[in-house]
């Protein structure tokens, strides 16, 4: 389905199967669909519509998010204090970090095809028929938040703990390896004892296709500099570029970390 298709049978989200076809990928059965509808329903979608500003806080899918945050991190710890009874603190916070980035959520929510499901405003996709990482992982936090409103802890404890005993081991260890920033900051303040500064030094390019230039610079000197389509991306690639540079002059990572 294109996404002009999808849009146009967004048109009227009473008079579709979309909760129900939902919950059959989820493998839940739902007391009320009506949860579900509402964790599919991103704010622009009523924007579009029309709605008030009011009306769309209360009939969107923010304020799911906002509890399905909440309960998926409760879970992603509980699961993680007991898969690794040996970690300290600040290796459980690294790791559910990175179970719980974005781009993680949105994997997760396109594996059950939410992405065709959203009801979402055209305002939202990208150039090429897209959903962005960003809504398709509040749209799957929200889902949580119904399926623990509608289920109760335990049906959601199971749901998320077999995504995490299949993904955990890979995500973690894709996290540790693409957190350039967090790396940066732990060898720059064991060598230098100073912590990284980002600076935005251009931002080029269409509102709706930035490109933002960033550096990032220790102790008044940049030692790297990089570009993305957020100011997240383009840290994160300051940060490699930095790595990179400081491991060319021998001041290298402990990479001696319990998995």
């Amino acid at each position: 389905m294109t996404a002009a298709q999808r849009m146009e049978s967004q048109r009227d989200p009473k008079s579709d199967d979309r909760p129900e076809r939902a919950a059959q990928r989820l493998g839940i059965e739902f007391r009320d669909l009506d949860l579900l509808r509402l964790a599919l329903t991103h704010r622009s979608y009523l924007n579009e519509l029309g709605i008030s500003q009011i009306e769309a806080v209360r009939d969107s899918n923010e304020r799911l998010e906002f509890l399905g945050d909440s309960v998926l991190g409760m879970i992603t710890a509980e699961f993680l204090y007991r898969r690794f009874p040996r970690l300290p603190e600040g290796m459980l916070t690294a790791y559910r970090t990175a179970l719980v980035r974005t781009e993680t959520l949105a994997r997760w929510a396109r594996r059950f095809g939410l992405d065709e499901l959203l009801y979402l405003g055209r305002g939202e996709m990208t150039s090429d028929g897209e959903i962005r990482d960003r809504i398709l992982a509040g749209a799957f936090e929200a889902v949580i938040a119904a399926i623990y409103l509608d289920r109760g802890i335990r049906a959601t404890r199971r749901f998320l703990r077999q995504l995490l005993i299949e993904d955990a081991e890979q995500i973690i260890t894709e996290g540790q390896e693409t957190n350039y920033k967090g790396r940066l900051q732990e060898l720059v303040q064991e060598h230098m004892r100073v912590t990284p500064m980002y600076r935005t030094v251009a931002v080029s390019g269409p509102a709706h296709d930035r490109v933002f230039t960033v550096e990032v610079v220790v102790g008044g000197e940049c030692l790297g500099v990089g570009t993305g389509s957020s100011k997240r991306a383009a840290q994160q690639e300051a940060a490699q570029s930095a790595l990179a540079r400081l491991a060319a002059e021998g001041i290298t990572e402990n990479h001696d970390r319990p998995l």
